[in-house]
């Protein structure tokens, strides 16, 4: 990554937590371009898209956006949601499972609280045959992340997993603890903005330590979500695979909604489960920023959205 890009995505990364910049997109909506990355405001919005992309082979996980709440009754009403959701899935027979933050559960706030929060979520969706995906948020939280998903697991309940980030220097460690507990783990290379004191400051090195995570994984036989869109990385796991004897049934990839869909569709169509992370809900703003900082083309795709839209 040159200095160029690497300052741009700082800034963008930097607006993520913007309050008056998240007003102001949040204000125009989907007006704004991101109707491209994220599904619809709404949980009938996600709903129709999930059924498009079942239609095409595609399963989904899906996400009720919010994250960084600042009072309990937030938290309470992402529980109540998130409940909701699930009965939606249940009802619709979506094949999909759901994601959700931590910090959208209160673990800023209360930790206790946002454990049995995530608890009630995961205990309903176990009664429904649901996996639920802790997603992995910036550094402070990791240690806690991965604490509660042990917790659950301790407590009979696997169908729960988390995230792991290649960029940090940890990862090795985590997979290899986390892989010995049979845990179900996203792989990727990370969305947040770190320090070089925790974290791989280059792409190369990023993308090495992706490599070493995937094999890991992958001769473990234990069940992991490789989620990229690099397609070197993925011609690199279907040879790697082949070669090694692994079965398609030991893993899945997994894409963001609104970004390479036909390599999805392409995937699919070869027979590997390739799962759509579907991002629905009006707090969108953090999410939709990320997505532009990981790749300055998709800020194109936006202005020239505005413009047709003048």
């Amino acid at each position: 990554m040159d200095i160029g890009t690497r300052l741009f995505r700082t800034a963008l990364l930097g607006l993520a937590g913007n309050r008056a910049a998240r007003a102001f997109s949040e204000r125009y909506g989907m007006k704004l371009g991101a109707s491209r990355f994220v599904a619809g405001e709404t949980m009938d919005d996600a709903l129709q898209q999930a059924k498009k992309l079942n239609d095409a082979g595609i399963a989904v996980t899906l996400d009720f956006l919010g994250e960084s709440i600042s009072s309990l009754d937030e938290a309470k009403t992402s529980e109540l949601g998130y409940l909701d959701l699930l009965q939606a899935i249940d009802r619709e027979a979506i094949k999909g499972n759901v994601s959700l933050k931590p910090t959208q559960f209160g673990l800023a706030l209360d930790p206790a609280y946002c454990q049995e929060s995530i608890r009630s979520v995961v205990r309903e969706a176990s009664r429904l045959g649901i996996f639920v995906r802790l997603d992995m948020e910036d550094s402070p939280w990791t240690d806690a992340t991965i604490r509660m998903v042990r917790t659950l697991h301790q407590e009979g309940l696997t169908n729960v997993g988390t995230v792991i980030q290649a960029y940090l220097y940890r990862s090795g460690q985590d997979v290899k603890e986390l892989t010995r507990e049979k845990m179900n783990l996203r792989l990727v290379k990370g969305a947040y903005k770190e320090p070089a004191s925790i974290a791989f400051p280059s792409k190369k090195e990023v993308d090495n330590n992706m490599r070493r995570l995937i094999r890991a994984r992958l001769d473990s036989k234990v069940y992991t979500a490789i989620a990229t869109h690099d397609e070197s990385m993925i011609r690199w796991v279907k040879s790697y695979t082949k070669s090694h004897r692994i079965p398609r049934s030991a893993f899945e990839f997994q894409m963001l909604y609104g970004i390479r869909t036909p390599l999805q569709e392409s995937l699919a169509r070869e027979g590997y489960t390739v799962r759509s992370y579907v991002p629905f809900g009006q707090s969108w703003y953090p999410y939709f920023v990320r997505r532009l900082a990981e790749r300055p083309a998709n800020v194109g795709f936006i202005a020239k959205s505005l413009f047709k839209r003048g």
